[in-house]
């Protein structure tokens, strides 16, 4: 019996959550179109769908987290990232840190102090379903890590991928990852302290939250079905867009093992969910007065 992802809000929110859950489920859906397009098109068309994608996936994972977690965690959450995502941004852009001296190109639509305002957004998207993949496999203790291990690993493909498009250039490209050229390493350490921080401040809000609402098991299912698959999705399709459609068999490689450190397991974790759900659905369906194995024999 397949997942119903506005299940989880049902008992404990008022209907209007049902219809909620359902628009950041048809968002998140827009998002994987736009993707699948992307490939398809070039030039003016492939630009319009890196926005629009990066807009429907972030707004999905917001319109989620209100309908699941309550309005003050979903908005605290989402102003939060994005305030410190276009800090980090505008400070990275002033001074080269902490990712390394870039700039960029204009081609990302309007900029607050020197940074389109689509890059907090893409923060947002991958942000939001990291933490709760981080909190499903490292608990209190480690969640962090892992989330931020998610978050960061995911600019392998985003980098190499806005770079090539044209949407921001690095100043000093080197030293850069076997494979992965133009992209110099201190990006990726710069990314990681950034999701670090990131990750820990989200825990900080559901911490806080947490003691006047209760809040659903983070990253498990049903109730956060949605962006569990936008981050699988997001994972296969970048290791499949590097390797098959956009010609960085290297960046495929490091994604998929890197990423996977985390994405993989929590994946298997997901697939236990769903099983485990499938079995209880199929002792209910048995009924109470059927006779046991025992009885017959």
């Amino acid at each position: 019996m397949p997942v119903d992802p506005t299940a989880a809000a049902a008992p404990s929110r008022p209907t209007a959550s049902l219809w909620t859950l359902r628009t950041a489920a048809a968002l998140a859906a827009g998002g994987v179109l736009l993707q699948i397009g992307y490939v398809l098109v070039s030039d003016e068309p492939r630009r319009l769908a890196t926005l629009a994608s990066v807009v429907a996936f972030a707004v999905a994972g917001v319109v989620h987290a209100v309908a699941v977690r309550g309005l003050r965690w979903g908005l605290a959450m989402a102003l939060t990232v994005a305030g410190l995502a276009l800090l980090v941004e505008a400070v990275g852009t002033a001074t080269g840190f902490p990712f390394g001296a870039y700039s960029y190109t204009g081609t990302l639509g309007v900029q607050v102090a020197g940074v389109p305002l689509l890059i907090p957004l893409a923060w947002l998207w991958m942000a939001y379903p990291s933490f709760l993949a981080g909190q499903a496999l490292g608990g209190r203790r480690w969640g962090w890590l892992a989330g931020a291990w998610t978050l960061a690993t995911w600019d392998l493909f985003v980098d190499p991928q806005m770079v090539d498009a044209g949407y921001w250039t690095w100043d000093h490209p080197t030293p850069a990852l076997p494979g992965i050229p133009g992209i110099p390493l201190t990006n990726y350490a710069g990314w990681l302290g950034t999701a670090i921080l990131m990750m820990l401040v989200i825990r900080l809000i559901s911490h806080v939250v947490g003691r006047a609402q209760p809040l659903p098991d983070p990253g498990r299912l049903p109730a956060d079905l949605i962006p569990a698959a936008v981050l699988v999705w997001t994972y296969l399709s970048s290791v499949l867009a590097n390797a098959v459609f956009l010609g960085r068999p290297a960046a495929a490689a490091w994604l998929a093992v890197l990423m996977g450190v985390t994405v993989l397991p929590y994946l298997r974790m997901l697939v236990g969910d769903l099983l485990s759900a499938a079995r209880s659905d199929a002792r209910s369906d048995v009924p109470s007065d059927a006779p046991s194995d025992a009885t017959r024999a």
